[in-house]
């Protein structure tokens, strides 16, 4: 049965971006290579997990995840990635102002939701048939989805280092045990795979 899936890089503190976003400074007002330098400078040791990002059917994003502007959309802005975003699917950004879709280069293309999260991953499900849905970001979308226990696989990017404010995963998420299903750590950045525990109940009405 296809999953929603999460793969997220945090600090050992736990935030997933600095504060102050600018498109100068994608992650905020800190250096983007202190989350993310084990995907590119050590791309070889971590392909396994870098390649798992992007492998869904469908991807679920944040207004702030694809672009800096607030209020009335730039609709000059094609988010972060260029014309050739990585995805290579659909993605279906939330917000609260309509725009129409984005097509991009290599089949990406961006969907805007203002429906809210439910209605962003019955498209995304839709979108994705027989294969998993990817919560792709940021912190405050992916706490969304698991205060609603809507992901059902966290994968952890863990960095060796301390941000101290910013974007904080877990922020609003209510007490939850999770299930340990991997570890593995490499020179940059520590792998962690989780699954929530929930009830016989639980599982029965989702």
């Amino acid at each position: 049965m296809p999953l929603v899936t999460c793969d997220i890089s945090i600090s050992i503190d736990g935030f997933a971006a600095g504060p102050d976003q600018t498109r100068a400074h994608p992650l905020g007002r800190i250096d983007e290579n202190i989350l993310h330098a084990w995907m590119f400078e050590r791309r070889d040791e971590n392909r396994d997990e870098v390649e798992a990002i992007v492998d869904a059917g469908a991807f679920i994003m944040g207004r702030h995840m694809f672009g800096p502007d607030r209020g009335d959309w730039d609709l000059d802005w094609h988010g972060w990635w260029g014309d050739d975003p990585p995805y290579h699917a659909p993605v279906f950004v939330l917000g609260h102002r309509e725009r129409d879709e984005l097509a991009m280069a290599g089949g990406t293309t961006f969907h805007f939701v203002t429906g809210g999260i439910h209605e962003a991953l019955d498209r995304a499900r839709a979108a994705a048939g027989d294969r998993n849905v990817a919560v792709a970001g940021g912190a405050a979308t992916v706490n969304q989805y698991l205060a609603a226990g809507l992901i059902d696989e966290l994968r952890l990017h863990v960095v060796p280092a301390v941000i101290g404010a910013g974007e904080r995963l877990f922020d609003g998420v209510p007490r939850t045990m999770f299930e340990q299903v991997s570890s593995r750590g490499t020179s940059l950045v520590t792998h962690l795979t989780y699954r929530p525990r929930r009830s016989t109940e639980g599982r029965a009405r989702a």
